[in-house]
């Protein structure tokens, strides 16, 4: 008999999921529910046999063998994902900020009840980096993780490459739909620190506490950062990455220098991308679209199909562990000042007093005296160092805006320990 399957939530991906559903024809799988609220402007006549409800009592009082959640959020996602395992109900969701909060808890109550909770979606879209973690790498042990995970600051920097401003690519970004009217959850990080959450539980073995990771907005970063970026032979990406080192985790997200014989550097739009560096095997690259209701339906449908075919993956244990921000990396740090005798010598002072040594200085001409930009980079130094000599410098009366500090990501950092 196929397995009947009810859906919450009809917005983009769960329309996608259910026309996928319905112009296959799977023998296995049967959409019998769809609950939405105000269900009456999201019926649609290519469902036939379908029962539209707007009362979510009646997919948990429904035969489903598999309810699918797909409408988002911590609540009342959270309280009907559990209500759904409890029951004896698989659940298949595309929920990161679930998954990255409660993932853990959510997995022992499925082992609990013998049914499976699966969530392909939840990172990257489309693109099968979870059961590919779970079981094309099953046999290695990875050891670093790093990628590009949002889709809306990928297409905002990727095209910023141009000579754009940030503010006039969000705009666009907001005119196709790809950001929200609000965009913080995108912009500043938090939907890619969630999904790094995700990545790292599974890849890594680490249980990381959400907020325990630094996140830094892209909103700083301007056209005049990509002309010294292509002049350090770079371009700016936003990365999220996590490395295990000496018992503890060193996990970011922020905007940072790529350089451009990097694969991260060739993601543009909202492609997404993920590497991840095995002890034995090497380095593994996914890459694909990560956003958008069709490549989302499809990672969806395919958890679906493997719970169908009895093939559903289980989720390896997962420990506490400590995260540090902590990379040693080279910085970009970008100034703004007002032009006057000495000021490259009280920044080198500055930094010096912290033990960090300035790599090299890049000026370029066409500027203002009053608002002129130019850029320091620096030896490999550890973040907390170099934001003492920021904070000292950025007092300064000749600086003319706050300094942007952009880590140069290189492959092998090396961590504080």
């Amino acid at each position: 008999m196929p397995l009947k399957v009810a859906l919450l939530g009809f917005g983009t991906v769960g329309a996608s999921v259910a026309r996928i559903l319905n112009e296959r024809a799977s023998a296995d799988l049967t959409l019998t529910h769809v609950f939405n609220r105000n269900v009456s402007r999201k019926r649609v006549d290519w469902l036939p046999g379908v029962t539209w409800t707007e009362d979510p009592e009646q997919i948990f009082a429904s035969e489903a063998d598999i309810i699918m959640e797909l409408v988002g959020g911590l609540d009342p996602a959270g309280a009907w994902v559990r209500r759904a395992l409890s029951s004896g109900k698989s659940v298949v969701t595309a929920n990161k900020k679930l998954i990255a909060a409660q993932g853990i808890e959510l997995e022992a109550l499925a082992r609990q009840h013998g049914v499976h909770l699966l969530y392909g979606a939840a990172v990257a879209g489309g693109i099968p980096v979870i059961p590919g973690l779970l079981s094309g790498l099953a046999g290695d042990r990875v050891v670093r993780l790093e990628g590009i995970l949002n889709g809306t600051s990928n297409f905002i920097l990727s095209r910023m490459e141009g000579g754009a401003e940030y503010a006039d690519e969000l705009a666009e970004a907001q005119r196709r739909g790809y950001a929200e009217a609000d965009p913080t959850e995108d912009v500043d990080g938090f939907d890619a620190r969630a999904k790094l959450v995700i990545l790292s539980r599974l890849a890594l073995g680490v249980n990381l506490s959400t907020e325990a990771i630094t996140c830094q907005s892209i909103r700083q970063v301007g056209a005049i950062d990509f002309a010294y970026a292509k002049d350090l032979g770079c371009t700016i990406r936003p990365i999220a990455r996590a490395d295990v080192r000496g018992g503890g985790v060193l996990a970011l997200v922020g905007p940072m220098l790529v350089p451009l014989s990097s694969p991260l550097a060739w993601s543009r739009g909202t492609e997404n991308m993920v590497l991840l560096t095995g002890h034995y095997g090497g380095d593994v690259v996914f890459s694909g679209h990560g956003a958008g209701g069709n490549p989302t339906a499809v990672a969806v449908v395919s958890d679906l199909a493997a719970i169908s075919a009895g093939a559903a993956r289980r989720t390896p244990d997962a420990a506490s562990a400590s995260v540090t921000g902590e990379f040693e990396l080279r910085h970009y740090v970008r100034f703004v000042v007002k032009d006057k005798p000495g000021i490259v010598a009280e920044i080198a002072g500055a930094m010096a007093a912290q033990g960090i040594n300035i790599d090299s200085l890049f000026q370029r001409s066409g500027f203002g005296k009053d608002h002129l930009p130019f850029v320091v980079t620096t030896e490999p130094c550890v973040n907390s160092r170099l934001k003492l000599a920021l904070s000292k410098i950025a007092g300064a009366g000749w600086m003319a805006e706050p300094p942007l500090d952009l880590q140069i990501l290189e492959p092998e950092p090396a961590a504080v320990q």
